[in-house]
């Protein structure tokens, strides 16, 4: 089966997204920009909670390598993910001081793309090093020059280990420790990450499911088994995975999507989709907004408008 190639983002085309229903598998904050988009542009925008993410159950690892991080241990901060910034965040305001200072001066920043980019920056961190063509770690690892160099790499629980046996490949001392869990939704209310990344970037979180859609009214949010019914009644034209463990989570509850589009945020996603005997329909270049608009106009552009 041919693997379609991830999709250029270009100037929005109204007319192909105009009357489609599109699926985010995201919880509703963090799928508002998306919706957002979509809904400008004429589709109906549902959303379907699946993963969440909780704290390290074991504090320790973080806690001692971000002592070590603001004692100046290390050369680099590596960022693989946002909810990673989201539990800097809260680490930092547990330790009563702004992420920024658990930095110290000479210490460089890495990250994966432009999201995690501007979700950094827009919290005080100044980002050294972000590919901007493959944005995933493996964009990372082809722009990271090898040298000898200490690295801290704070990463989900489930996190594949490219990126950490790819940096060590160049030369790295790794110390990579688990950040958060990623796990079905909903989080435990009690430790669910909820760092805040300023609303620039990622809309901020607000009470589900009630969630403003601007102009629109409340953001629709299904449960599972409403998804079900859509994807056997043929009312859903794209469902959205934003990571692998999202396509995880899509295959085991939706092993037939029949008529149903399957687009991925990123390359990562979708191997993971194949791998899940998940069709594939379109891959955004970039892992935002803009990237997953432009896949879901490659794939509707020469079709009709749903009646």
């Amino acid at each position: 089966m041919q693997r379609p190639e991830p999709a250029k983002p270009g100037p929005a085309n109204p007319a192909a997204l105009a009357g489609r229903r599109i699926l985010i598998t995201r919880s509703a904050d963090r799928a508002q920009p998306l919706a957002d988009a979509l809904g400008d542009l004429g589709a109906e925008p549902l959303v379907l909670p699946l993963i969440d993410f909780e704290r390290a159950h074991d504090q320790s690892g973080l806690d001692s390598g971000l002592d070590r991080l603001s004692a100046g241990g290390f050369d680099w901060l590596v960022i693989s993910s946002i909810t990673t910034v989201r539990v800097l965040l809260e680490k930092a305001a547990g330790r009563g001081v702004d992420i920024a200072a658990l930095l110290p001066a000479g210490t460089k920043v890495a990250t994966i793309g432009q999201s995690s980019r501007q979700a950094l920056e827009s919290v005080g961190l100044v980002v050294d090093l972000a590919p901007t063509d493959v944005q995933s770690a493996e964009g990372l690892l082809q722009v990271w020059e090898p040298a000898s160099s200490r690295v801290f790499l704070p990463q989900a629980d489930i996190a594949a280990p490219g990126l950490r046996e790819g940096l060590a490949a160049k030369g790295a001392d790794v110390t990579a420790v688990i950040a958060y869990h990623t796990v079905d939704y909903p989080a435990r209310e009690e430790v669910r990450v909820a760092g805040d990344v300023p609303a620039a970037v990622v809309h901020p979180n607000v009470p589900h499911p009630n969630v403003l859609h601007p102009n629109r009214g409340a953001l629709a949010v299904l449960e599972p088994a409403d998804a079900r019914k859509a994807f056997d009644a043929g009312t859903l034209d794209a469902v959205v995975a934003a990571s692998p463990s999202a396509a995880r989570r899509i295959a085991t509850l939706f092993p037939e999507l029949g008529t149903c589009r399957f687009i991925a945020i990123g390359r990562p996603t979708a191997a993971e989709a194949w791998r899940l005997h998940l069709t594939v329909a379109a891959t955004a270049k970039e892992p935002t907004t803009e990237g997953i608009v432009a896949a879901l106009e490659s794939v509707f552009a020469n079709e009709g408008n749903p009646q």
